[in-house]
């Protein structure tokens, strides 16, 4: 079965809830974040397969970890080459993707990545991406 259209909402860290939840800074840990990066690709790859040509899927997080967003996106768009992001209108503060992290620079297609900061618009910290199938 194929579907039009995918949420994947990933589990992450939740670093994006900070202000709301100081109790995600006493478990986070740089394990915790390579676990889950593993487990958002495995989901990523498991909606994207199942995503009809010409679907749509889209990608969501509180996280601003860089390893859970930008990271796990440029991760499918050089494993799929029918994978292509689409810039998502919305009329808030946003800011830049990230390209680079850790020496490791990201697929040119995360630069249509929504990211937006808790500070910038008085809300938690969100990572979106919209993600079509050709």
């Amino acid at each position: 079965m194929e579907f039009d259209k995918i949420l994947v909402d990933a589990p992450c860290s939740g670093t994006g809830t900070i202000r709301k939840s100081l109790k995600t800074l006493q478990i986070w840990n740089e394990n915790m974040l390579k676990k889950l990066s593993s487990d958002q690709n495995n989901l990523l790859r498991a909606g994207f397969l199942k995503l009809k040509k010409g679907g749509v899927l889209v990608y969501s997080t509180c996280s601003v970890e860089p390893e859970e967003n930008e990271g796990v996106i440029s991760w499918l768009l050089n494993e799929f080459n029918d994978a292509y992001t689409e810039k998502i209108e919305l009329n808030i503060k946003r800011s830049t993707p990230i390209m680079e992290y850790k020496e490791e620079k990201y697929n040119p297609g995360v630069k249509n990545c929504l990211r937006i900061w808790p500070q910038d618009n008085d809300t938690e910290g969100f990572f979106v991406t919209r993600i079509r199938k050709k």
